[in-house]
């Protein structure tokens, strides 16, 4: 998959998370060699997301992708984001958000508390 994919997949998103409630606080937050896509918040809930942009089911769909390993390197950037900001009181989850882009039309899938 190209980086030009993945940027578009994460726009899309973005633009799904903020038409759901959503307030982005970051995007490609980098933490060590870790890093989260999109953080968004919604009251005091922060959502940790991986974003995963497919064109087709071929290699799997995007949320068998999360593997075990990519969601601790998740969890580390998100202790780092926490630690960083001085917010232990918030709540948190992780999840994905899957977009199957074909030629007529995109579909987005957010799968909430993920891991």
């Amino acid at each position: 998959m190209g980086k030009n994919l993945g940027d578009r997949g994460e726009t899309l998103a973005t633009e799904f998370l903020r038409r759901s409630g959503y307030e982005i606080v970051e995007r490609n937050y980098r933490h060590k060699r870790a890093e989260i896509d999109i953080v968004a918040g919604m009251g005091t809930l922060l959502v940790f997301c991986e974003v995963k942009t497919r064109k087709s089911r071929r290699y799997g769909s995007g949320e068998e992708a999360v593997d075990a390993r990519k969601q601790a390197q998740i969890r580390k950037a998100a202790e780092g984001f926490i630690s960083e900001r001085k917010l232990e009181d918030r709540e948190f989850r992780f999840d994905v958000i899957v977009v199957e882009v074909a030629s007529s039309s995109t579909i987005i899938r957010h799968i909430k508390e993920a891991f």
